[in-house]
């Protein structure tokens, strides 16, 4: 029971950190800044990246504009899938546990508490160099959903050639 409680804590806790700084990084841009305005941290980050203030009523990228309300369902849609991944996850896989939380996070973030509250999503994140030169804006959310997949694609590209030795060991090859 200790293990079941303990695994929910590295999920809702890693969903929680990300909904918190991408919600509160998202406050702090709105306030500061009128839409469309950018923000330069330092003359020499400048070329590389900005904030810049934008909205997306569409999916990420600012594709589909016109689909908020369908992104509201597959992002519910999504997050019951995540749960239901999780609570049939095996002991011991931390790392599989933090990256599905990564991607809760931003899913809740993103998808619910934006387009639910907004009707749109805040993206700040301007960056501009190769390859990402005139690479779309996005936000800390984002990021996580993108981490997240990332982490999880390499657990389980990790998991199937340490599989696959294990079967050429056993086969003495």
């Amino acid at each position: 029971m200790k293990r079941r409680i303990r695994d929910v804590l590295v999920l809702s806790a890693t969903a929680a950190l990300v909904l918190l700084v991408d919600q509160v990084s998202k406050y702090f841009v709105t306030m500061w800044l009128e839409e469309g305005q950018s923000w330069d941290i330092a003359p020499w980050l400048a070329p590389f990246f900005r904030i810049t203030y934008v909205t997306n009523t569409g999916a990420a990228f600012g594709l589909f504009p016109e689909w908020g309300d369908f992104f509201l369902v597959v992002a519910a849609i999504v997050i019951v899938v995540i749960i239901f991944y999780y609570w049939h996850l095996q002991d011991g896989q931390w790392l599989v546990r933090i990256a599905l939380g990564l991607q809760l996070g931003g899913a809740i973030g993103n998808n619910l508490v934006d387009r639910l509250r907004q009707g749109f999503v805040v993206d700040f994140i301007d960056l501009n160099f190769w390859p990402l030169h005139n690479w779309p804006i996005f936000n800390l959310a984002d990021t996580s959903v993108v981490v997240g997949v990332a982490v999880l694609a390499l657990v389980m590209l990790w998991e199937e050639r340490c599989a696959q030795d294990r079967q050429r060991v056993a086969e003495g090859g």
